[in-house]
């Protein structure tokens, strides 16, 4: 039987922590939560709407059962060295944050010999809104939550917040921090940062008017994660920058290829068109097959067969 929460503090209560709080309310799996951020006004939504029920301190949140990390990844280390000073004995620290090694490294540097009772950990969730506002309890269900446990991680605090997820309806993976943030710099971290870089290139034109003006359903949803915070999308960035640029620099070489294709237009170099589309909508399709019904993955040749 999952053990309840007494106390759960969440620092940056918006979206993802908020969602997480409203989650384990549904299913009478918390006894408290407290909440710590920068905005009153925010604080002040989170206690209107239920999300959180009393507004609490660093100080008061290192105490806690459970304390959940949802704030921008470049405020962790500051967030991580003041809990430090005041983490109980049996307090766990977990994170939502969309970086591991960047992450688990400050956390390394921040907490020490307390270090063990760290448990990184990313849910693969969210929306383009912020704030607690946002927030909704069934965020997270038949979602995938990443648990990045080292070796010196509490196997007893990894499973309780393993459970935490599991009761908040999430599907949980393991893996490294560092094959965390491969994956994340490929599926996640890159199709935003596409997203904003052809939004702000669209703005930037003269005729960006236009442009915007005829913008239908194909920019809607390449561009939807464009709404996003900047401010999140900056700090992700800039700490999976490493992995993120060997994505970036694989996609450039695929543009390339596009390009040299578009300039000769020749029968070969049409052709390589559409074996790219092909490949490309049979993977898409392969992943919404994945996704919606859990079929498998399958790998693709060049020509976009399966093989």
């Amino acid at each position: 039987m999952t053990e309840r929460i007494h106390t759960l503090a969440i620092i940056g209560v918006g979206l993802i922590g908020g969602s997480l709080s409203l989650a384990l309310k549904k299913h009478n799996a918390v006894g408290r939560v407290i909440g710590v951020g920068r905005s009153q006004a925010n604080l002040d939504e989170a206690l209107r709407l239920g999300v959180i029920d009393a507004v609490a301190t660093i100080e008061d949140a290192a105490e806690a059962d459970i304390i959940f990390v949802a704030t921008p990844v470049a405020q962790m280390p500051r967030v991580f060295a003041e809990l430090a000073a005041h983490l109980g004995e049996h307090s766990i620290i977990s994170d939502g944050g969309s970086t591991k090694q960047d992450v688990t490294r400050a956390a390394r540097l921040a907490l020490g010999d307390k270090f063990s009772q760290f448990i990184p950990a990313h849910p693969i969730a969210g929306t383009e809104k912020t704030g607690a506002a946002a927030a909704f309890a069934t965020l997270f269900e038949k979602r995938k939550t990443i648990i990045c446990a080292e070796a010196e991680t509490s196997p007893d605090a990894t499973e309780r917040v393993t459970q935490m997820w599991h009761t908040a309806g999430a599907e949980i993976h393991r893996m490294s921090a560092a094959e965390h943030d491969d994956v994340f710099a490929a599926v996640s971290h890159l199709p935003h940062l596409l997203a904003f870089a052809l939004v702000d290139m669209l703005a930037g034109m003269p005729r960006s008017a236009d442009y915007f003006n005829y913008a239908a359903s194909g920019f809607r949803d390449f561009t939807r994660i464009a709404a996003g915070s900047p401010e999140m999308w900056r700090d992700i960035s800039v700490a999976n920058r490493v992995a993120l640029r060997q994505q970036l620099t694989a996609y450039r070489a695929r543009l390339d290829d596009f390009d040299r294709w578009l300039s000769n237009a020749v029968t070969e170099d049409v052709a390589a068109i559409e074996q790219a589309y092909t490949r490309a909508a049979t993977a898409r399709r392969a992943w919404q097959r994945h996704v919606e019904h859990g079929e498998p993955m399958p790998r693709f040749s060049t020509g976009g067969q399966v093989e």
